[in-house]
């Protein structure tokens, strides 16, 4: 059970996390609304925010933290802080280049970051200059990870969980200074948001340097040096990287195609944000307990453990997630209302913003489900099988996300709702690649507690799916854009608790959920 007890500190650190990061999408909401400025900010934080998932939420260290738990088992700390040495003084070589090349280079990468903007030369020299601001926290969220790693290889997760809510700290004082300011809606704002990624960066960091000092892990600088242990990172993790932030990857495609279109960038950017709050607390908690767990067990030869986490994982993911999508599928303007739907955003973006957060929510579960089956992958040091089958499901998300995206505004529909459609099967897709390949191996098998628990968890979340319904037709007046705040927000809170009574009920009626279950997440680490 104590892998209950480490989803819950990492999903609890997240939770606080993704709800400043709500507080932070809302201030930004009512400033900048769904225009040009709001677009140019969206693409200039995509780069810097993609690679704080890539490497910030599991996927460098799907390549980083099996070997140098490697060193840690087999040779001690010091062959592994050694190690880690090496890794971020090569590593830190690498992106200082890459850095100061993209930032130089950023009036032409923008043609393909966002060549929808080449039309507007307003809002393409905003984008480049606020990108050029925000790209060296690259540098910092790559040296976080590496300490992250760490840390979460010693069973240590409080410091690399907590590290978002000083990013969204960070934002959130940057637009309130904005706002003080008397900045809405234009340049200057962009301008304030863009400091404060930079600025988050270096505290970020400041935060993990202590952690790593404080648990005596603290890597020094070292001169670069290409050894077989460095090869072999660089072996597992160029494609540890492709297929564990595929998901990110397919959303950056998406706004790049979404620039061809006024706000749709900042649309799919709101309903990302709301979906991405029950993936960062399942599967990121998920995807930073389980790789090191799955390792040190692999590494010690007990294969009934990796078995009995690998299920207990799907099967808390799945508990969580099933409920999460069915919620936000049937009730998404209501939540869009509520968080949005106020100054310079509009009730025509809540119905756009909806309609894509509606879809996102169908590919929910998929993503999750990611984030169970790669740590099987990565723990045996295979990073190229998930790059493949990640692969596959880009070319498809890809494809799909243009395709769709014309065919819709050919027929004058809301064309940014076929990246979302092209995103949510392309989750999928990937999640079923992964699945299958862990079956052919023999690397995964249900045992009979999950494969009893998955049919009883669809069940009772489609049981709160119908008591959403009735529920909010009941309280649509409540609901509706010319109610007052509190009688919106009021409304909403009815419908999450009717929602959650009714699956929790259910779910405990069906034997889902356990005492025991909760105790383990609860219960204090002797």
């Amino acid at each position: 059970m104590k892998i209950y007890r480490a989803f819950a500190t990492v999903g609890g650190l997240t939770m606080i996390s993704r709800v400043m990061g709500f507080i932070r999408d809302i201030l930004i909401a009512g400033v900048l609304g769904s225009g040009a400025i709001a677009d140019a900010f969206f693409v200039a934080f995509r780069f810097p925010n993609l690679f704080r998932r890539l490497f910030g939420e599991g996927a460098f260290n799907s390549a980083f933290i099996p070997l140098f738990s490697k060193k840690l088992v087999g040779e001690g700390r010091d062959s592994a802080r050694k190690f880690a040495e090496q890794a971020m003084s090569g590593l830190l070589m690498v992106l200082i280049i890459l850095s100061a090349f993209c930032m130089l280079a950023m009036p032409w990468l923008m043609y393909g970051i966002a060549p929808g903007f080449a039309g507007d030369k307003e809002k393409f020299d905003l984008a480049i200059v606020l990108s050029q601001i925000a790209f060296p926290y690259l540098t910092c969220m790559s040296l976080v990870a590496l300490m992250s790693g760490m840390l979460n290889a010693m069973g240590k997760f409080v410091e690399s969980s907590a590290v978002s809510i000083v990013l969204n700290l960070t934002l959130i004082a940057a637009i309130l200074i904005a706002m003080a300011l008397g900045y809405r809606n234009d340049a200057d704002a962009g301008h304030c948001l863009a400091w404060g990624v930079f600025a988050a960066g270096i505290l970020q960091l400041a935060l993990l340097v202590d952690g790593a000092r404080r648990n005596g892990m603290l890597p020094r600088l070292a001169r670069p040096v290409w050894n077989e242990d460095i090869k072999r990172l660089v072996v597992l993790g160029i494609p540890g990287i492709i297929a564990g932030g595929i998901t990110q990857i397919n959303i950056l495609i998406g706004t790049i195609i979404a620039t061809l279109q006024s706000g749709a960038v900042a649309h799919l950017y709101y309903a990302d944000r709301v979906y991405e709050l029950p993936l960062a607390i399942i599967g990121i908690a998920i995807g930073v307990v389980l790789l090191p767990e799955v390792s040190r067990n692999l590494r010690a030869g007990d294969m009934t453990a990796v078995s009995q986490s690998q299920n207990r994982s799907l099967e808390f993911a799945m508990l969580l997630t099933v409920p999460a999508a069915v919620a936000l599928a049937v009730i998404a303007t209501p939540i869009v209302r509520v968080l949005y739907e106020r100054g310079a955003f509009l009730p025509s973006d809540t119905t756009a913003t909806a309609a894509a957060l509606g879809i996102f929510a169908l590919g929910l579960p998929a993503f999750v489900m990611i984030k169970v089956f790669s740590p099987a992958y990565f723990a045996r040091e295979d990073t190229r099988t998930p790059m493949r089958f990640a692969a596959i499901s880009l070319t498809a998300n890809t494809a799909g996300s243009a395709g769709l995206f014309f065919l819709l505004r050919e027929i004058g529909m809301m064309p940014h709702l076929g990246i979302a459609i092209a995103t949510a099967l392309g989750g999928w897709l990937n999640a079923i690649l992964l699945w299958r390949g862990l079956v052919a191996r023999g690397h995964f098998a249900m045992d009979a507690r999950c494969r009893a628990s998955l049919p009883r968890i669809v069940l009772a979340a489609g049981a709160m799916g119908g008591a959403l319904v009735i529920s909010a037709d009941l309280l649509g007046q409540w609901l509706g854009p010319d109610s007052a705040l509190w009688m919106r927000s009021s409304a909403l809170a009815a419908l999450v608790s009717v929602g959650g009574i009714v699956y929790f009920a259910v779910a405990f009626g069906l034997g889902i959920v356990r005492r025991d279950m909760l105790k383990a997440a609860v219960a204090r680490k002797g």
